[in-house]
């Protein structure tokens, strides 16, 4: 998402001629077949330092090595993520093939941009052969995906209590890399023939597949994925059911996330990354080897942690999502490397960002209390404040 910067320091502005990068709007030429996977688009970085000449070399390399990380965590299935501690040492500069920008604006001491990152498909597959870490890199076929939002407590009318998505939830899906992902979507808007009954028949074991069915009739396509965001303000939740049929075939999860500072638009934006990295980790997991999750919503609590999480062929260990809290870029910084270098943390997912907060997803063995004791060697506190994690340095 835009409002996203995710960033880990490396290489300098000497580097960038090398890698293509200009100083207007442009971008990368797609990839053919399975290179496409290693262009990581549409990624938005941002620095300040004491002249704007350090600040775009800040912002550039730090969001170079995230770019990296981001797209072995695309194309590495979910239960290898921990292999990636064999290439922790790469320098990711020897292995981009150009950068790109699509925007950017900067002041005296700050810069920030939205860029494309394409790596050397090749070279990156040697190293994850040489090191024998299993990856994924070809393409699913495209799924449809209809993001909608539900009010449960709406009168029943011509569409009940569904509405086609709008705000952060309908904006959002977008705005993130479907195109080069190994699950590829397609947003679309949800058809008039399909009513509510249909989109309950989701939420209910005995009509699921019946409720696909239909789906698939309508878009004149097998593989449609319905997301529905469900606010509920008394529980400070926002509840979201993926269903439908991708190309690890039918499915049902359901997952709730917790309103951050009562920041709807923050959490819904991390929804929609944790949704699609669900349908990446299942296209991974049937091509790896690994078994996917296709749990009914009768069967998994509305409340309850990932389903997918725990589903075989996926990364064990408990989700904590917390609010980081810091002071600026350099204490951000500094909190995140701990959280991408500190072992047994897996499955980093860094939502949105202002000049002083982040929304983080991690797997720890042992969840929030585990990982608390161990970030305190780091000088970082972990603490449960009333149902929401908040990390913040020591000081």
């Amino acid at each position: 998402m835009r409002s996203t910067v995710k960033a880990a320091r490396i290489a300098g502005l000497t580097a960038l001629a090398a890698f293509g990068l200009s100083g207007g709007p442009g971008h990368l030429a797609a990839k053919p077949g399975a290179d496409r996977t290693y262009t990581i688009a549409n990624y938005p970085v941002e620095a300040r330092a004491t002249n704007a000449v350090a600040a775009k070399d800040a912002a550039i390399a730090d969001g170079q090595k995230a770019a990296f990380r981001s797209l072995m965590k695309r194309i590495i299935p979910v239960s290898a993520y921990r292999d990636m501690e064999r290439i922790a040492a790469t320098d990711p500069a020897t292995l981009v093939d150009g950068v790109a920008v699509r925007s950017e604006r900067n002041s005296a001491t700050q810069y920030i941009a939205t860029l494309d990152f394409s790596f050397q498909a090749a070279e990156v597959r040697d190293l994850l052969n040489r090191q024998n870490i299993p990856f994924v890199d070809t393409q699913a076929p495209s799924t449809i995906i209809v993001p909608l939002t539900r009010d449960a407590k709406a009168a029943a009318g011509p569409s009940g209590e569904f509405r086609i998505a709008s705000g952060t939830w309908g904006t959002v899906w977008p705005t993130l890399d479907l195109e080069n992902s190994v699950a590829p979507l397609k947003v679309e808007a949800l058809k008039p023939e399909i009513g509510p009954d249909v989109l309950r028949g989701l939420y209910e074991d005995a009509t699921l597949n019946a409720s696909i069915m239909t789906l698939a009739a309508a878009y004149g396509s097998d593989q449609i994925v319905v997301a529905i965001a469900e606010i509920d303000t008394e529980g400070r939740k926002v509840n979201v059911l993926l269903a439908g049929q991708d190309a690890a075939g039918p499915f049902a999860l359901q997952r709730a996330y917790r309103l951050s500072a009562g920041d709807l638009a923050y959490t819904l934006e991390l929804a929609a990354v944790v949704s699609q990295g669900v349908l990446e980790g299942r296209w991974k997991a049937i091509n790896s080897g690994g078994a996917v999750a296709a749990v009914a919503p009768g069967n998994v609590s509305p409340y309850s942690a990932a389903p997918y999480a725990t589903a075989p062929g996926f990364a064990t260990g408990d989700e904590i999502a917390f609010d980081a809290q810091f002071t600026g870029a350099n204490e951000w910084n500094a909190m995140r490397r701990v959280l991408l270098e500190a072992p047994g943390i897996d499955d980093i997912r860094i939502g949105s960002i202002s000049a002083d907060r982040a929304s983080v997803s991690v797997k720890y063995p042992g969840g929030g209390p585990a990982l608390a004791q161990a970030l305190t060697g780091y000088g970082i506190s972990l603490t449960d404040t009333g149902g929401l994690w908040v990390m913040r340095q020591l000081r």
